[in-house]
C-alpha cells in the first residue's frame, strides 16, 4: 500500500526520531529491530567517526566514555543548520557553545579548543588560491607594502588551545591571552603561529592599512609604545614581517602600476 506525500513525511520524521534517540522514541510500527539495529549504527557511527578525525584532539582528551556521551547528546539534540556532511563540523563546534554554563561537566576550554580544531578543517575545505591575490611574490616586505594572505585566519582565545591535549587540561585561563595566525600554506599545508602580543598588534596596523610599506608600519608600532626603545621594536616589526612572509602569512607586496 501506497503512502500519500503528507503520511511519508510523517513516517521519516517519526523513523529519524527513532534514530537520534531510540530511549525516547519508538520507531514507526512494522520494521524489523535488526534492520533499525543496523541502520542506528550505521548513521551513529558515520557521525562519530567523521566528528573523530575533525576533533582529534578533543576526542584524545575526553576519552571514549565521555567522548561517546558528547557525541550522542550531539547528535540527539542538535537541529543543524545544513544538510551538507562537510559542515558537520561546524555545527558540532556550534552546538558546543550552547552547552556553555549547562552543567554538563565540559572542560572549561572545550568551546575554544572546538574552534580551534574546525579552524583547520575550514582552512582546509577553503575553495581559494592565494595565487588568485594579486601581490609580487617576490617583493621586499619591508620596503613595498605586504599583501595578506586570505587564507591566514588570526583569533584570539582564553586559552591556550594549540597546546591543549591529554598532557596538558588547565582549569583556569591565564591572565594573558593567546594570538595565533592559522595558515594554509601554498603548499596547502596548515600550520599555526603563535604571535606576540606585538606582533599581534603588527598585523592590526597591516590589515588597516593596506598599501603601506611595511617599514612604515614598523615605525608606526614604535611611535605607539614610546616606552620600548625605537630601533628594537622597528627591528623586531621588521623581523615578523620576515617571518610572516616566510610562513605564507604575507604572500609578496603590493604590484606598482
Amino acid at each position: 500500500m501506497s503512502l500519500d506525500a503528507e503520511s511519508t513525511l510523517a513516517l521519516q520524521r517519526e523513523f529519524a526520531r527513532h534514530l537520534r534517540d531510540p530511549e525516547l522514541f519508538p520507531p514507526p510500527e512494522g520494521l524489523e529491530e535488526r534492520r533499525l539495529k543496523i541502520y542506528r549504527e550505521l548513521f551513529y557511527n558515520n557521525i562519530e567517526g567523521l566528528l573523530a578525525t575533525n576533533f582529534p584532539v578533543i576526542r584524545k582528551l575526553l576519552g571514549d566514555t565521555r567522548w561517546h556521551r558528547l557525541v550522542r547528546d550531539f547528535y540527539r539534540e542538535h537541529a543543524s543548520h545544513t544538510p551538507l556532511f562537510t559542515e558537520i563540523g561546524r555545527e558540532f563546534q556550534r552546538y558546543l557553545e550552547t552547552r556553555v554554563d549547562a552543567g554538563r561537566g565540559d572542560p572549561p576550554f572545550l568551546t575554544e579548543l572546538a574552534h580551534y580544531e574546525w579552524v583547520e578543517l575550514a582552512l582546509s575545505l577553503d575553495e581559494r588560491d592565494v595565487d588568485d591575490t594579486e601581490h609580487d611574490a617576490d617583493g621586499d616586505v619591508v620596503a613595498a607594502a605586504p599583501v595578506l594572505s586570505p587564507l591566514a585566519w588570526r583569533f584570539s582565545y582564553r586559552w591556550p588551545v594549540h597546546r591543549l591535549g591529554a598532557e596538558y587540561q588547565p582549569t583556569q585561563a591565564p591572565q594573558q591571552p593567546t594570538h595565533l595566525v592559522i595558515v594554509r600554506s601554498r603548499r596547502d599545508e596548515i600550520s599555526f603561529l603563535e604571535l606576540s602580543p606585538l606582533a599581534n598588534v603588527l598585523l592590526d596596523l597591516l590589515k588597516e592599512h593596506a598599501g603601506v610599506p611595511g617599514l612604515s608600519l614598523a615605525e608606526a608600532l614604535a611611535d605607539a609604545l614610546p616606552q620600548y626603545p625605537r630601533a628594537q621594536i622597528v627591528d623586531g616589526a621588521c623581523h615578523s614581517l620576515r617571518e610572516f612572509r616566510q610562513r605564507d602569512i604575507v604572500l609578496g607586496t603590493i604590484i606598482d602600476t
